[in-house]
């Protein structure tokens, strides 16, 4: 966030990611299954976008927020992964892009809904800056939301994969995309954003992108600083300090906060910090406008996306800023 001050928190994230592992599908569910096991669906209902964005997801080239739609997300998605595969570089759902993504897992799951994802807590999120620092932690607002999260899916989509379930009740089985099958990503030696298609990469000593993600990465107030930068440090959970004499945007009246840590913090689940002053690379509240809206001359990506990369950096990790 640009001109922003952080205190970083070394904790641990409070969006941990759920360990999804179905299993092979079987004519009757065994026995011993915990309740909360996800496991394959029988008749699972999928598109073929819906089909490769889940993909692209576990071969970390993600599309953002899944939701089943072909948008720019996407577009960009099945670019960089066609290019890192000497593929046609359509931005297409072609027959060969489609066969390089297959992993041969399936691509939904069905999972329990738990005690302690009904009882949350869950409080709706206030506008101001104010009101936020009231709360003693920025947390999901709804079930909806939290399950949108770990699943990396739109609720709408959630919803949409589950007529007529009720996700409030303890043991209701509902569908999910099965995000949880990736494996590692490759070993990185640097960070690429870049501007033009609003990705951030990871690439290998060889020049190889080894992931790619959806970013947003700054506006005509607050543009990116392009160059070559490295990354200080990564403080995860961490404080947000707002200062409205630093935000062009700022309403009038605003003062100082310290708002609390959680997945809906200004920034996130974590933060990057750059070697650029007062810039990172950090998380969002709102997942489904990464790579569609503006941000104020960070780069900011969806929470489960920025939690991967921080998992692959450390102090004076380069990072490459472009146009």
């Amino acid at each position: 966030m640009n001109k922003t001050l952080l205190t970083l928190l070394l904790a641990t994230p409070l969006v941990q990611a759920a360990q999804v592992q179905p299993q092979p599908p079987v004519q009757a569910a065994p026995p011993q299954a915990a309740p909360s096991q996800p496991q394959v669906p029988a008749t699972p209902a999928e598109s073929p976008e819906l089909r490769a964005q889940i993909l692209l997801d576990r071969a970390h080239f993600s599309a953002g927020q899944i939701d089943g739609q072909y948008g720019s997300n996407m577009k960009h998605a099945l670019l960089g992964f066609q290019k890192s595969r000497g593929l046609a570089a359509t931005g297409k759902l072609d027959p060969q892009t489609l066969a390089a993504l297959e992993d041969r897992q399936p691509v939904l799951a069905t999972y329990s809904i738990t005690d302690a994802d009904v009882q949350g807590p869950y409080r709706p999120v206030p506008e101001s800056m104010a009101d936020k620092a009231k709360l003693p932690a920025l947390g999901f607002a709804s079930i909806d939301e939290a399950l949108g999260e770990r699943f990396h899916a739109s609720p709408k989509l959630l919803r949409e994969l589950n007529p007529g379930k009720d996700f409030n009740r303890v043991g209701e089985q509902i569908i999910v995309p099965n995000v949880h099958a990736a494996g590692p990503i490759p070993p990185a030696a640097r960070i690429v954003v870049d501007e033009s298609d609003r990705t951030l990469s990871l690439v290998d000593t060889a020049g190889k992108v080894v992931a790619q993600f959806p970013a947003s990465t700054g506006s005509e107030h607050d543009p990116l600083p392009i160059g070559e930068w490295k990354i200080n440090g990564v403080g995860r959970n961490p404080d947000y300090r707002y200062n409205p004499e630093l935000f062009w945007d700022a309403k009038p009246g605003e003062g100082k906060a310290m708002i609390k840590p959680g997945p809906n913090n200004p920034v996130g689940v974590v933060w990057m910090d750059l070697s650029k002053e007062h810039y990172g690379i950090h998380g969002t509240p709102e997942p489904g406008m990464i790579g569609k809206t503006e941000s104020h001359g960070c780069i900011r990506l969806t929470n489960w996306d920025a939690a991967k990369v921080a998992d692959m950096v450390g102090p004076g990790f380069p990072v490459i800023l472009q146009d």
